[in-house]
């Protein structure tokens, strides 16, 4: 029996995994992206920490403490853990296993059963080690390893996938709160403006060259500017709210440390988008897609092996003695070598459904490929379209918003002078009112389009720096 490890070691050696190799997908053949024509835009990669480019310290400081602390993160480090604790487990199956076995049993004998009459008890002690190799002749171990070091690359780059959307989520919701503190402060201001407008109003109204009516009708609009306050202070918590979430914290946690408003990040020139190719090579849900489709292709070939009988190799070396021996005397030593055939081959159909099951979990890991590249593609092409509209509607807004300011002042001049009424100049002041807040949020959309874009664009984040 001991002549069957060398034997089983050549043809181990000899022998090739069944099932298909795999091979990577054919890459996307794009030069560039149609919406880049329309924007000023680098071929350059983009930054990874594409948060640095805002140059704000509370935004990179907040966006490090997500990385760290996120619940959302630690769950899927939790799964990348396990899915390292698998592999360790599938590259250990390759090796023998060896375990410690031993037993103490008494037995008390039937007459028929003695063969010396005196003796009525039987006592057997017994200790050994049990060693047992499957050998891997047609690389149903191999392909599992396979298949669990590519489970661990996509557990790895869904990870990385969360940290860019955990980022990129904080960067909007910062953004959010930094504008919504603009939208409270734009409202308070305009219930300022309001207040001057019916003073001048019941000034007028006093000295006999205006009518209640005007007064009644700047009180109404004064009153509902007041009423937008409250609602933009909620915007505001809310958003404070968002924030410590993100970062693993109670949701009043940052509640003091970012009241102070600040002001929104400058929209950069140009923006370096890189090629598709660069995309696709550094989005890291992309690399998860086709990971899945690695370790679907490996268990292919696992099932396939199943074709094909498993010979596992045995060896026992240990001792057993009676009441009145000793363990591990020479008299006491057992030992043995053992080679286990296992086939399916009675149940080939069985087998043959689960090659199909497999194969067809490949063909489905392979769309699912497909379809994340092309929602990769749409998502960087809607950021663009989205961060270019938003930079051309902030512009006309600016134009719209410094041309109401000097309409307001000129109709309040011309009804302090007598030459027109008060229902001129209080749709002014609505239309001024009305812009300024359509300008602010502009300036908001505009700020999370760009984060769009750069998360789109610009791949997995590295560790926190030390």
């Amino acid at each position: 029996m001991y002549k069957l490890l060398p034997l089983a070691l050549s043809v181990m050696l000899t022998a090739c995994a069944v099932g298909p190799d795999y091979q990577a997908p054919a890459p996307v053949p794009l030069d560039g992206y149609s919406q880049a024509r329309a924007l000023a835009t680098d071929q350059q990669a983009a930054e990874v920490r594409f948060w640095s480019g805002f140059e704000d310290p509370q935004l990179a400081s907040l966006i490090d403490h997500a990385l760290a602390d996120n619940l959302d993160l630690r769950t899927l480090l939790a799964r990348y853990q396990g899915a390292e604790a698998l592999l360790r487990g599938a590259r250990r199956d390759r090796w023998p296993s060896v375990t410690l076995a031993g037993s103490a049993a008494e037995q008390h004998l039937a007459e028929v059963q003695r063969s010396d009459p005196a003796r009525e008890r039987v006592e057997q002690y017994n200790l050994g080690a049990v060693a047992s190799w499957e050998l891997d002749f047609y690389g149903r171990l191999q392909r599992a390893v396979e298949a669990g070091e590519a489970d661990l690359q996509a557990s790895a780059a869904d990870l990385a996938a969360m940290q860019v959307a955990v980022a990129g989520q904080l960067a909007s919701s910062y953004f959010a709160l930094r504008g919504q503190q603009q939208l409270l402060a734009v409202a308070e201001e305009n219930v300022e403006l309001q207040q001057a407008s019916l003073d001048i109003v019941s000034a007028r109204v006093d000295a006999g060259s205006a009518t209640e009516f005007d007064r009644v009708r700047a009180q109404a609009e004064l009153d509902a500017l007041r009423a937008l306050v409250p609602q933009r202070q909620a915007a505001v918590q809310l958003s404070l709210h968002r924030l410590a979430v993100l970062t693993g914290q109670p949701p009043a946690a940052l509640n003091e440390p970012l009241s102070a408003p600040r002001p929104l990040p400058a929209i950069s020139a140009r923006i370096a988008v890189g090629t598709p190719a660069d995309v696709l090579r550094r989005r890291p849900d992309i690399q998860a897609a086709e990971r899945h489709l690695a370790a679907a292709t490996a268990r292919i070939g696992v099932a396939t092996a199943d074709l094909f009988p498993r010979f596992t190799l045995g060896a026992l070396l240990g001792s057993v003695v009676g009441r009145d021996g000793d363990l591990f005397t020479a008299g006491a030593e057992s030992r043995s070598v053992t080679l286990g055939i296992d086939w399916t081959f009675l149940d080939v159909e069985g087998v043959r459904a689960r090659i199909a099951a497999a194969d067809a979990t490949g063909a489905e890991r392979l769309a699912q490929y497909q379809q994340a590249v092309l929602l990769a593609l749409e998502e960087t092409e809607n950021g663009l379209v989205r961060y270019r509209h938003a930079q051309e509607r902030s512009r006309w807004l600016q134009a719209s918003s410094e041309a109401a300011q000097a309409a307001v002042d000129q109709a309040r001049l011309r009804y302090e002078q007598g030459y027109i009424d008060y229902f001129e100049v209080l749709d002014a002041e609505q239309q001024l009112t009305g812009v300024r807040s359509d300008l602010v949020q502009s300036r908001i959309d505009t700020a999370t389009a760009m984060v769009s874009v750069y998360r789109s664009l610009a791949g997995a984040p590295p560790e926190p720096e030390a």
